[in-house]
């Protein structure tokens, strides 16, 4: 773990938690994806989190989907997320919405997205990075979706594209993807589409490249998203002025 970074138990659940050097200007929910890596040993994002005076929060969430439903737990990963995390932040650095931003990886990703699209005066700024929105697609083949989903039809109704809201959408949107990771880049073309259709305000890179999907392209994208996550929240700060 580096420094800066420290494990803690937030409502009984796991976390990797940063505190950066001077007083956070902002708030960071980090979503992991499948392969369940935090930023607490990445150098790449320690560093931009550092810079930008973010405080970050990395909840574990195993295989959930970061959904908002539980296959054996009484709460679900997203009401986890709103009634644990947020108040976390509040508790620990005085940071409250819109002050919060949250982006993920993969599943993340899409959990990201997803979660600022439900609730876009939480999270007025997301971001999501190589994100496997259309996780439908995974439905049948042995994942915690079976267990959540009768059907990938079910499963797909409750994909991030099912849930942009039509009236006052999350302000500050970016998502990318390698035009090498086939799995997952016509989910995120598909969501570009819709937003475009919607005239949903929206950032994309759909160009650069590094390795498809994996953490040489998550690693990538990490100045720029960051980049994006601190330029949206800084212009939210704004609007309390």
């Amino acid at each position: 773990m580096l420094t800066g970074w420290s494990r803690v138990t937030i409502a009984e659940r796991a976390a990797d938690v940063f505190t950066p050097a001077k007083k956070p200007r902002s708030g960071l929910l980090f979503l992991h994806g499948l392969g369940l890596e935090t930023l607490a040993d990445n150098p790449v994002y320690t560093n931009l989190l550092l810079q930008h005076s973010f405080a970050c929060v990395c909840p574990h969430g195993g295989a959930s989907w970061w959904l908002d439903r539980a296959e054996n737990a009484q709460i679900s990963p997203e009401q986890y997320l709103l009634q644990a995390i947020v108040p976390y932040f509040r508790e620990t650095w005085n940071l409250a919405p819109p002050n919060l931003g949250v982006f993920g990886i993969s599943m993340g990703g899409q959990g990201a997205l997803r979660l600022a699209f439900r609730h876009p005066k939480i999270f007025p700024t997301a971001a999501g990075i190589s994100s496997a929105l259309d996780f439908h697609e995974l439905h049948g083949q042995g994942f915690v979706l079976d267990a959540l989903y009768d059907s990938k039809e079910q499963a797909r109704q409750d994909t991030a594209l099912m849930h942009v809201p039509p009236y006052d959408p999350p302000p500050h949107v970016f998502f990318c993807i390698d035009p090498e990771d086939a799995a997952w880049y016509r989910g995120n073309d598909r969501l570009h589409e819709k937003l475009g259709a919607l005239g949903v305000a929206h950032t994309i890179d759909f160009t650069t490249t590094a390795g498809g999907h994996g953490w040489e392209y998550f690693n990538r994208m990490a100045e720029p998203t960051l980049k994006f996550l601190a330029d949206g929240l800084h212009k939210e700060s704004r609007r309390l002025l």
